[in-house]
């Protein structure tokens, strides 16, 4: 019996390519962004998010999981406000990874030592904060996933990647002269569990998808027929049991913010 899982990302508007984190994309560097202190502020619209996804908990049990960036924690309101959460919602959400910062590492050269260096330090700090929620599962920020990236993934002990798109229309972040399905092929040569994004008639339906025209029609309708979402007791064993047909929807925890704080996800 297939079922969905639910899954949002945790990015600030500091966060996107276009801002940070991509080589030819963005207007700023990490450097200039912890220099002038933006990463210990949370901008007005990711806290309207946090106000609309907390008040959409609250309409439904389904389990979610959280991808989180680590350098949130730099504010002290969002580490707060995370601890609120997990204890409001003990039972409900897993954390999962969304790197350090949100660096688009496909977009770049190769580089073993900086992704090492990056993960091992998202991941502690994952840890120390998520406690028992945290799980070794990971996305490439921006979906920027290469085969490289495999391996390190694996020397950290994860377990679960979901950071595959598979569409055309994005297949540049798998990295230069990269596919997705040689990204996917590298995943399972590393013991470590891929699940991609739904799509549509090879198209995104998740994320940026739900809002851009005419993708959106797409997105809408595909959400509206995916199936019901799993339960918070099986999601653990469903993830990492390749043979379960898994639905993967994701969007961002700034949506919340959309309509006056009152969006939400277009679920059945």
């Amino acid at each position: 019996m297939s079922s969905t899982w639910l899954t949002v990302d945790l990015d600030d508007k500091r966060h996107v390519p276009r801002y940070s984190g991509h080589p030819t994309r963005s207007r700023h560097s990490q450097a200039d962004i912890e220099k002038t202190g933006q990463d210990r502020k949370l901008s007005d619209q990711f806290r309207q998010g946090m106000r609309g996804f907390e008040r959409w908990l609250r309409s439904h049990s389904h389990p979610v999981t959280m991808f989180v960036i680590a350098d949130l924690f730099n504010s002290e309101d969002f580490s707060k406000w995370f601890q609120h959460l997990l204890e409001a919602n003990p039972k409900r959400l897993t954390i999962g990874c969304h790197g350090l910062h949100h660096k688009s590492w496909s977009a770049w050269p190769e580089d073993r030592v900086g992704f090492t260096h990056a993960l091992n330090e998202a991941t502690l700090c994952l840890k120390k904060h998520a406690g028992v929620n945290f799980r070794p599962w990971f996305r490439a920020p921006g979906g920027y996933m290469a085969p490289w990236m495999s391996s390190v993934l694996a020397e950290q002990g994860y377990t679960v990647d979901s950071s595959i798109n598979p569409s055309w229309l994005v297949r540049r972040k798998a990295g230069k002269g990269n596919s997705w399905n040689e990204v996917s092929d590298s995943l399972q040569r590393h013991g470590i569990v891929s699940r991609p994004w739904k799509t549509k008639m090879s198209l995104p339906v998740n994320g940026p998808a739900l809002f851009l025209f005419p993708l959106s029609l797409l997105a809408r309708r595909a959400w509206r027929q995916a199936p019901t979402p799993c339960d918070a007791g099986e999601i653990d064993e469903l993830l990492i049991n390749v043979q379960e047909d898994l639905t993967t929807l994701y969007w961002h925890l700034l949506d919340h913010a959309r309509n006056k704080g009152k969006w939400m996800p277009p679920l059945r």
